[in-house]
């Protein structure tokens, strides 16, 4: 059992669909050869039904006439007599789930799996927003963001980097679970993009973000989201986005609330690293930090007024009763939401505020929350906080 478990353990297996066209020879016999193999142990074919809406999205005017059906299937039939329907559209390989899917080829896929975006997203944004090259930097609020930005169809072209891998305390925050622990986070976000839109292009870096690294992970990018806790390595990406012109976005989770960050290097040629809020700081600095002063700096960053209280009290019990600072899975959808929502419009040169953002569930949603006592209380809890730090 030992050496057939070890066997398992080490089997590797890509992270990436092939996308194979059964029309054609090559492709059709490599098929044939996972069905043997034991490598395709289940399809799903749903090919009719995408076609059907495909249909229906060329010709709007007639899904709610009588007769569309019939329209339908003498189109659908017309589709079979070129050539057997399984050798129209792609098929997908998810090496990962032993599966195959028979999917529509790139453009068709695309135009059906973002139509229930329009208007809410016009042609011309979702083509800017599709075509765009987007660097995520940290995997763990990041991964919502990667998953996002592929539900909204945008992205195909994707740079992740993160150098951890995916533990069992992650997976409260982060949409995985138990088949992928031990995986390396730029493989397990991979896996779920490459699911949403098996036509994406990702270059993973596991090895993280580094000095020795950034400038080609900088290359070609058009934005880039900051998700990563190393605040030296922050610094040098705030580096290369002034350098190259780019915007950072970047988001902190705070109990139930997001605290989302935009840096315009693309427009202000000589904005201040984090908005001024770290003071003068330098890669060298922050890269000398123990962990008190990271903590510290943080907290002097997010500003401690905006902490809630909840996370106030867990960072004073740090290393005591908690091993580290708690975070929320709907905290980090709300801020993938938000960080997906901020790459769309700068893309799309939309206006968009250019400093701080607090999307706070607790205010919009929490009675009283806007009450005198309430707001005195938080005043005064923040204070103290701030105190304790010595900020």
């Amino acid at each position: 059992m030992e050496k057939s478990l070890s066997l398992l353990r080490h089997k590797k297996i890509a992270s990436k669909p092939l996308l194979l066209d059964l029309s054609l020879p090559k492709d059709r016999d490599r098929f044939e050869t996972l069905v043997v193999e034991g490598e395709v142990r289940q399809i799903s074919d749903d090919f009719e039904e995408e076609q059907r809406e495909l249909f229906g999205i060329r010709n709007p005017s007639r899904v709610y006439a009588p007769g569309f059906e019939e329209e339908f299937k003498k189109y659908y039939k017309s589709l079979s007599q070129e050539k057997p329907l399984w050798e129209h559209g792609r098929w997908a390989y998810f090496s990962w789930r032993y599966l195959a899917a028979h999917i529509l080829p790139e453009e068709e896929y695309r135009l059906v799996r973002t139509a229930r975006n329009q208007n809410l997203i016009t042609k011309e944004e979702q083509e800017k927003f599709y075509n765009a090259t987007i660097g995520i930097a940290g995997l763990s609020v990041g991964s919502s963001v990667a998953f996002a930005i592929a539900l909204g169809g945008g992205g195909k072209r994707m740079k992740l980097a993160d150098m951890d891998r995916l533990a069992l305390s992650n997976t409260n925050r982060i949409l995985a679970g138990a088949d992928r622990l031990g995986m390396l986070k730029v493989e397990m976000a991979a896996r779920t993009i490459y699911e949403i839109n098996p036509y994406a292009e990702l270059e993973l870096h596991p090895e993280g973000l580094t000095s020795e690294n950034i400038e080609a992970f900088f290359e070609g990018l058009d934005i880039v989201v900051d998700e990563i806790d190393n605040l030296a390595v922050k610094y040098l990406i705030r580096e290369q986005a002034k350098k190259r012109k780019i915007a950072v976005v970047m988001a902190a989770d705070n109990g139930d609330n997001a605290v989302v960050d935009v840096e315009r290097y693309d427009l202000d040629p000589q904005p201040e690293f984090f908005h001024g809020r770290m003071g003068e700081v330098s890669y060298e600095m922050l890269k000398g930090l123990d962990k008190f002063g990271i903590g510290k700096m943080i907290t002097k960053h997010v500003g401690p007024e905006n902490v809630t209280e909840r996370m106030q009290q867990s960072l004073t019990e740090m290393g005591k009763t908690i091993v580290s600072w708690p975070q929320l899975g709907g905290a980090a959808m709300v801020n993938g939401a938000a960080v997906a929502y901020c790459v769309r419009k700068i893309l799309n040169r939309q206006p968009l505020e250019s400093n701080r953002a607090l999307v706070s569930l607790d205010e919009k949603l929490v009675p009283d929350y806007h009450a005198p006592e309430a707001v005195a209380h938080r005043q005064q809890i923040s204070a103290d906080f701030a105190r304790g730090f010595g900020l």
